[in-house]
């Protein structure tokens, strides 16, 4: 389940990524941020699983890092 989760975030972040480099329009950067923090989360949890607690917090790190600035980018939108 997670990792079709995964795949499909993934999926999202790269069809965000590729608009805004093909048609120089960021104005969805702040939703790509938001999945991509998603999808780290939903890597931690895949490593937590596997019982690599070291990469599982630093994932749930990096998570918590790109929600804030995803958050900051839509306050300033």
């Amino acid at each position: 389940m997670l990792k079709f989760l995964q795949i499909i975030l993934s999926i999202t972040v790269i069809s965000l990524a590729g608009y805004g480099l093909i048609t120089e329009d960021f104005k969805f950067q702040p939703y790509m941020m938001l999945f991509l923090g998603l999808m780290m989360l939903v890597m931690g949890l895949r490593e937590f699983q596997k019982g690599q607690k070291g990469n599982c917090w630093l994932s749930i790190v990096v998570f918590i890092f790109i929600l804030f600035v995803s958050i900051k980018s839509f306050l300033l939108k």
